[in-house]
């Protein structure tokens, strides 16, 4: 349990006493030489002094540094960390290293430095920390205390911010300026002290959208259909109304413009106004961000309508003529036998009549050859262009109007000269978009050929009019279009102005990534040469294939031979049985803490952990007491976790409303939020793990898979034959990663939202890790006792897993009480 141990390369590297350093520790003695020689080692390679001894230097350093100053590394015991000596010490280390202690003339100078180089690009506290201590090294200025840094850290992420905000509104034209804070009807009178219209909310209380523009941007899509893609529509076109200028946040961070997309996102138009009132650049910043951002992002929706759209009409066609044709479909066999008896016959009586010498050959006579003959038709080109013609009409007749108008608000472009084709035969399709009843389009009129007119559609896209002229039939040609169009999109042949996802791929890569391309392959951790990339995956490939080709011979369960079926053949081994012991072992788990609510679990992982205490509100604000928002944030990814939903969850034992939870879902839980809680919880587990029980390895253990029942226009969503229907399957493993076991009854997640879809899969993780968390501690405490862990056979430890559930209640009446505790011994309160 505790510190991980340091190994002797690091002790080498980092903790060996220099021969220049041995001129400063010579000249002391027992406690204060060995001491002298940890404090120069550690300024050495932290930039700092250290902050203790015990939460500071591992015993194998402490061993290493005495075994070079000649002293016992017991007499660190006796070196005073406070008063005179250690002063004098420090002013002689910093003297000999070249660093200086930081002044306010410094503070105020890295602050400065820190907004203008690192806090504009960047908005998390903890990476700013890391610049900062990274750009302290370089300037050598020791490091001012935590709370100083904590504050220098918030201070310059408030001058980067504020100074984007005043940069962001400055470049927008006056017009578009009010255009803007309209979205939340603000106006001058707002700023009228007293106004009464804009009291700010009750915490947990959220304005009412309405259909109101803002509240139409922010909207999800719905499923496929016409419906759902005129309202994307109706979307794009009120963001481009705003008129943002092109390249608004060209030199804003990625990472800065989603968060002020988020804080825009989740807040209230009465939290918008309010913020408007004491700084307009920052609400118009906020608001510009989202109508940006999501810009990209109905475009990429309109996109996903466009080909789901698509390939939907052709499913359905082929659906409905299928349907219409199976009744009297009948597969006929022994087509061979079949025709070895017709020529058999025909040869023996060539003119004799053919009811007479023909049918009676055929075993089943003349209906035999009719369902011949009917197989053929249904499976060969007169079924495709029965097909094709069922696919025009159900576009004419209702799929039309919304892919047309998709067209109007859509611009696709393509970097290859050879898929120009379908993009000329775009704009031909809009210029003659209200033509009517039109057949063909007009004799003089141009139909660029391209992939999708020829091949199986070629018989229906041209014809002989009745004057014999070869022409152009405008419904199949636009049809013939749209699925070429939907292949192009689906390879990136072909992209779309404006779009996120569906971006030209040339912008794939950073703009800068030629001028910093060694950075980039070190970020990625792969070498600059393909060829060295390829000759290292290559070696690796072959050792792996030469390992496994060793040990597959010796398993008597893996065959390996030509087949048809597949080369390998697994035969299944004989299940082993269950170590007795770890059957007790699970149930001594019930004894002693009976059947514990998961939320309890939940509850202990939090608390132990401290992971909700860095949570803050995505808007940047926020007042809740700590311990209210811990119990408010502890629902929420318990109702969303276990898909209990948060009107159900709020109806329990624990004193808070249903909007309250909400609220604070809205403005705290944040997907990254989420994310980070779940690593939290599992290094705390890695943290408490007893590595004489569970080794220092990392041997997974492997869970079921995990099933959500969604709506099949749902991004994630998959057919499986196990489950019988549509849904999303989540796969986990124990250790590295997370654990799991899924509690969720049904898995029914009613909305198309990726975000929420993604949330829950999130909190269910943090469900999951926070059980594996409690149950290590569980089972550290009963292995403990001599008696419990001398029962343990060397097959009981292999078994040993923390995912034992029986005594777990993931349902029922929720009842929160953060003075109610497990009676754990082991793990930090």
């Amino acid at each position: 349990m505790g510190r991980q141990p340091v190994g002797m390369d690091e002790l080498v590297e980092h903790w060996t006493v220099l021969e220049d350093e041995l001129e400063l520790v010579a000249g002391k003695r027992g406690p204060t030489r060995l001491g002298f020689a940890l404090l120069l080692k550690f300024y050495t390679r932290h930039g700092r002094f250290p902050r203790g001894r015990a939460a500071e230097f591992a015993d194998e350093v402490v061993d290493h540094g005495a075994r070079q100053v000649k002293v016992s590394a017991s007499e660190l015991g006796l070196y005073d960390w406070t008063g005179r000596t250690i002063e004098y010490h420090r002013a002689q280390i910093r003297d000999q290293l070249g660093f200086r202690v930081c002044g306010v003339v410094d503070a105020e100078k890295l602050t400065q430095w820190l907004a203008a180089e690192v806090a504009h690009a960047e908005r998390h506290p903890d990476r700013v920390r890391e610049e900062l201590l990274r750009h302290c090294r370089e300037e050598r200025i020791e490091p001012p205390t935590p709370d100083r840094v904590t504050r220098m850290v918030r201070s310059a992420l408030h001058i980067a911010e504020e100074n984007w905000f005043a940069v962001i509104a400055a470049r927008l034209e006056e017009p578009v300026h009010g255009r803007v804070l309209g979205l939340v009807d603000f106006s001058p009178d707002d700023d009228v002290p007293g106004n009464q219209e804009d009291e700010p909310p009750t915490e947990g209380e959220e304005d009412p959208d309405g259909e109101s523009v803002l509240a139409l941007i922010k909207a999800m899509p719905g499923n496929i259909s016409l419906e759902s893609m005129l309202r994307e529509i109706d979307k794009l076109t009120a963001i481009r109304a705003i008129g943002l200028p092109e390249g608004l946040f060209a030199d804003v961070a990625p990472k800065v413009l989603a968060s002020w997309r988020a804080r825009a996102a989740v807040e209230s138009p009465s939290h918008l106004r309010r913020r408007a009132r004491s700084s307009q650049p920052a609400t118009v910043t906020l608001l510009a961000a989202l109508l940006v951002e999501r810009e990209r992002e109905v475009t990429d929706a309109l996109v996903d309508l466009l080909i789901a759209t698509v390939n939907r009409i052709g499913a359905r066609a082929e659906q409905k003529v299928t349907k219409e044709l199976i009744n009297a479909f009948k597969r006929v066999t022994g087509k061979e036998n079949i025709l070895f008896h017709i020529a058999e016959a025909s040869l023996a009586a060539p003119y004799e009549q053919v009811r007479d010498m023909v049918f009676p050959a055929v075993t089943g006579g003349e209906q035999t050859l009719r369902e011949l003959v009917h197989e053929y038709r249904t499976k060969g080109p007169v079924y495709r262009r029965t097909v094709q013609t069922t696919l025009k009409a159900s576009y004419t007749g209702h799929y039309r109007k919304g892919l047309i108008e998709l067209l109007e608000v859509l611009e696709f472009r393509s970097n290859n000269s050879a898929h120009r084709p379908v993009i000329e035969a775009l704009e031909l399709m809009k210029r003659y978009a209200k033509a009517g009843n039109t057949t063909y389009y007009p004799l003089g009129e141009r139909a660029p050929a391209h992939r999708g007119t020829d091949g199986q559609w070629a018989d229906l896209v041209y014809r002989d009019d009745t004057r014999g002229r070869r022409r152009v039939v405008r419904m199949v040609y636009e049809v013939a279009t749209l699925q070429a169009l939907r292949e192009q999109l689906r390879c990136k042949e072909v992209w779309v102005v404006g779009a996120d996802r569906w971006r030209n791929p040339d912008a794939d890569l950073p703009a800068d990534f030629e001028s910093h391309r060694v950075e980039h392959y070190g970020e990625l951790h792969k070498p600059p040469d393909p060829s060295v990339f390829i000759n290292e995956l290559r070696a690796e490939m072959t050792g792996e294939l030469a390992a496994l080709d060793e040990v597959v011979g010796e398993l008597e369960w893996v065959e390996i031979a030509e087949r048809k079926a597949g080369a390998i053949k697994f035969t299944a081994p004989e299940a082993s049985p269950e170590p007795r012991n770890l059957r007790r072992v699970k149930a001594e788990l019930g004894r002693r803490w009976q059947v514990v609510p998961l939320i309890d679990m939940l509850k202990e992982a939090v608390l132990r952990t401290g992971c909700l205490q860095r949570v803050t509100a995505v808007t940047g604000g926020g007042h809740l007491h700590p311990e209210v928002l811990a119990e408010r944030l502890m629902l929420a990814i318990y109702a969303y976790g276990t898909n209990t939903g948060i009107r159900s969850v709020a109806g329990g034992d624990h004193g808070h409303a249903e909007e309250e939870i909400r609220y604070v879902r809205r403005r705290y839980l944040t997907t990254e939020t989420a994310r980070q809680i779940a690593v939290e919880i599992a290094n705390a587990t890695f943290a408490a793990r007893d590595h004489g029980l569970w080794g220092p390895g990392s041997t997974a253990v492997a869970s079921d898979s995990t099933h959500f029942r969604a709506w099949d226009q749902n991004l994630f969503t998959e057919w499986h034959s196990r489950y019988g229907g549509r849904g999303i399957l989540v796969y986990w493993h124990v250790e590295r990663g997370s654990v799991v076991v899924h509690y969720g009854k049904g898995g029914e997640i009613s909305t198309n939202r990726r975000e929420e879809v993604e949330m829950s899969a999130l909190c269910l993780r943090i469900l999951q890790t926070s059980l594996v968390y409690v149950n290590t501690l569980m089972l550290q405490d009963v292995l403990a006792e001599p008696e419990w862990a001398n029962r343990l056979t060397p097959a009981d430890r292999r078994g040993l897993t923390p995912l034992s559930w029986t005594h777990v209640r993931p349902y029922g009446e929720v009842r929160l009480d953060l003075e109610s505790r497990l009676n754990l011994a082991q793990g930090a309160s």
